[in-house]
């Protein structure tokens, strides 16, 4: 029996890992929608975005796409829970401060999705260090893959503001082994 397409099986794994990482990190209640989008291409987009490429078994690249005000509350959440007093904290989502504490954030979401999806599926894969950057528009993103790429879309919900996870994988198909 086949199972979905890698990038599926991928993104309902990746939802659960962004809600553990979120929910623990910032103290705040995540919800992720129980839908997930297929999409032609995966892009940064304004107002805050972040990346970072994935290879191994599997290859692709994941981005992280907030609102001004979802990567603020992310970021004050984030901080005020490892006992930052909020008078300390940036007032913009423009300061070093946030896309550095949304980089660190996703690298730690990365980090368990590589080890959930070896856990569930095992298949192993590596990812370099996420990079996160304020924009004023959006930047469309490819992997180099000889293959067509599958993409998809999670959409999340933190203190009613809304942020998207994108992914793009080689389009592939996973086939259990009887062992």
């Amino acid at each position: 029996m086949e199972l979905p397409f890698t990038v599926d099986a991928v993104s309902n794994i990746c939802c659960k890992v962004v809600k553990n990482v979120l929910e623990s990190s910032t103290k705040k209640q995540i919800k992720y929608s129980s839908t997930i989008l297929k999409v032609p291409r995966i892009s940064l987009r304004p107002e805050m975005g972040c990346f970072v490429q994935f290879t191994g078994d599997y290859n692709g690249l994941a981005v992280m796409n907030f609102s001004a005000n979802a990567a603020m509350e992310i970021y004050r959440s984030y901080m005020v829970a490892m006992g930052i007093d909020e008078k300390e904290l940036a007032k913009e989502y423009t300061s070093s401060e946030v896309p550095d504490s949304i980089g660190e954030i996703v690298n730690q979401i990365m980090g368990q999705l590589m080890r959930m999806v070896e856990s569930k599926l095992d298949l192993r894969a590596f990812c370099g260090q996420p990079k996160a950057l304020s924009l004023n528009n959006s930047i469309i993103l490819t992997i180099d893959s000889e293959f067509n790429e599958e993409n998809r879309r999670l959409s999340f919900t933190i203190s009613g503001h809304r942020f998207y996870v994108e992914l793009a994988m080689e389009s592939s198909t996973l086939i259990p082994m009887k062992q």
